[in-house]
């Protein structure tokens, strides 16, 4: 069945739940705690039934007080998978596994992660919900293009009783699983689960790039405003330009932004309101 023809289904499965987990992770001084309070505030806006939000960190100072602080683990492992991706380049990349270690989550049930660089602007419902018992993730842009099979791991749904061969098979493995993922978390997850015929693609629509599917073709990006995409819950920010550089207008000889207004509502204005000034 397409995705798309799961979206009553789903909504009903998600309300069915009762609560919804949903969970981040953050470390070092990249983001500040004001982008865990808006994706915290956005999540609990589109979500229809109450929201257990959690965010692994070593730095909780400035949290909002309803968001559920994780520590974030020093795994054994650590020094292994440092360096596979050393010899990748892409430090720090799989930092996410430790979200999938069976028992971290204090939560029953299916859980919906999401990174950093993403700004909720829908009902989030039927992401939750969909396709029971499979980890989801949207297929990557660029991997999609090019007619490889790679999840984008921007927004993910998985279960943590469930799914813990994504933390075990890394830690039996680092080094071995870092290499064969080519350093990239998003690669090692989605074939993991694909490898074992756990995984479904989130429908496109739902989850969109603000580079790719927002921002006007050239030359008219320099005088159009980016687009917010009918249908889009997440919007993801992989890359270049980030949340406040497209709210104050993005220079790029190629992927200039005009100043977003649809932005600042969804990703500041409404979380101020929400939460206020003060923590958003």
């Amino acid at each position: 069945m397409p995705g798309w023809a799961l979206l009553g289904q789903a909504s009903q499965s998600g309300a069915a739940m009762g609560r919804a987990n949903v969970i981040c992770i953050k470390w070092g001084t990249l983001f500040g705690p004001e982008y865990v309070n808006r994706l915290y505030s956005g999540v609990r806006r589109n979500l229809a039934v109450p929201v257990r939000f959690f965010c692994m960190t070593e730095r909780a100072d400035g949290l909002h007080p309803d968001v559920d602080v994780l520590p974030l683990p020093d795994e054994p492992f650590q020094a292994e998978m440092d360096a596979a991706l050393r010899v990748a380049n892409r430090q720090g990349a799989m930092r996410k596994v430790s979200l999938f270690r069976q028992g971290v989550i204090p939560a029953d049930g299916p859980v919906l992660g999401f990174d950093l660089d993403v700004v909720i602007t829908g009902a989030l419902d039927d992401l939750l919900g969909f396709e029971p018992g499979k980890v989801a993730m949207r297929h990557d842009w660029v991997e999609k293009r090019k007619g490889r099979p790679t999840g984008h791991g921007s927004v993910f749904r998985f279960d943590p009783s469930r799914h813990g061969w994504l933390y075990d098979d890394l830690a039996a493995a680092p080094y071995e699983e870092v290499e064969r993922a080519r350093g990239s978390e998003q690669r090692y997850t989605s074939h993991k689960a694909m490898d074992r015929g756990e995984f479904s693609y989130l429908p496109d629509p739902w989850v969109v790039s603000f580079k790719h599917d927002c921002l006007p073709a050239w030359p008219t990006n320099f005088w159009t405003e980016p687009r917010l995409p009918e249908g889009a819950r997440v919007v993801c920010f992989h890359g270049r330009p980030k949340m406040p550089e497209a709210v104050a207008g993005y220079r790029h000889w190629l992927r200039n932004a005009r100043p977003c207004g649809w932005l600042r509502d969804h990703w500041i204005e409404r979380a101020r309101d929400d939460l206020g000034g003060g923590w958003a």
